[in-house]
């Protein structure tokens, strides 16, 4: 009898050591996913570190808020063509673009059936996504960036890119050759996430050919669980090396521009604390 009691207590006292040890691996584990998730979205704030230029005059493109981009008025001439990728019910960036510089804007978006127009200006809209590859995903033809700049007979042409495809960026653009990427002149985009391993692969293969010269926080998407990132979206101006000439006195990172300003007017912001320059 008391042989069994014994045998009952040892095999009591071995389930609580079994359940204390997995309760220990499981909350070890958890530590260890929510550092290497941290060093990730450290990692991704150190390569977003923006750069003045001694020759890039800022102006803002597009809305007021929601759907203004930061471009370098004085590297955009000459000028060929706009490519708007995520477009929606207006493209205010594109069709300012097409007006003051008298370029056709192609705009690529295979989600939203809208059909933005501009008084004054050249839209081509085209019902098919960027992506990494060609072909139908669902009913939703995608295609490469270097695919549809060359269908339209613009390989080589000056350009300016604007990007706001809600996470497909990523894709996109490693799938984009380096030299393909090495021969635009400007790309404006809005880019999303802090979580997936392929953002600071592109942000490197970016800055291999181009200054980051504006960063911007969109308020709509403040999180703490983004930090150190304030937010989960960020506008990012992109300006090749080729024409882009660094300060090399001024600080890095460069103070955020005034005209950037909150994607949301009502909603609280939030940016990293750098001191705002006057540009």
């Amino acid at each position: 009898m008391q042989d069994a009691f014994m045998r009952g207590h040892a095999i009591r006292v071995a389930l609580v050591i079994i359940a204390f040890a997995a309760a220990a691996a499981i909350a070890i584990g958890d530590i260890v996913r929510r550092s290497a998730a941290r060093r990730l979205r450290a990692a991704i704030l150190a390569e977003l570190q923006p750069v003045a230029l001694k020759n890039c005059t800022l102006k803002r493109f597009g809305s007021p808020n929601d759907g203004g981009y930061l471009m370098c008025e004085n590297l955009i001439e000459p000028l060929d063509a706009g490519y708007s990728y995520g477009v929606g019910s207006n493209d205010d960036w594109g069709c300012e673009l097409s007006r003051r510089y008298h370029v056709p804007v192609h705009q690529y978006d295979c989600f939203d059936p809208a059909r933005p127009t501009c008084n004054g200006g050249t839209f081509v809209f085209h019902n098919e996504c960027v992506g990494n590859r060609s072909g139908y995903t669902g009913s939703r033809l995608f295609d490469t960036l270097e695919n549809q700049i060359r269908k339209n007979g613009d390989t080589g042409r000056r350009l300016i890119i604007k990007m706001d495809i809600e996470g497909g960026e990523w894709d996109s653009l490693l799938a984009a050759p380096e030299e393909f990427l090495a021969s635009i002149p400007q790309i404006t985009m809005e880019m999303h996430g802090f979580d997936d391993p392929k953002i600071v692969e592109v942000l490197r293969k970016l800055k291999r050919n181009f200054y980051l010269v504006n960063l911007h926080f969109n308020n709509w998407s403040c999180t703490p669980k983004a930090a150190p990132l304030p937010a989960w979206a960020y506008q990012a101006h992109w300006v090749n090396k080729r024409i882009g000439v660094p300060d090399a006195g001024a600080p890095v990172p460069a103070p955020m521009s005034q005209l950037n300003a909150p994607d949301s007017p009502t909603w609280l912001d939030c940016q990293l604390h750098t001191s705002r320059s006057e540009h």
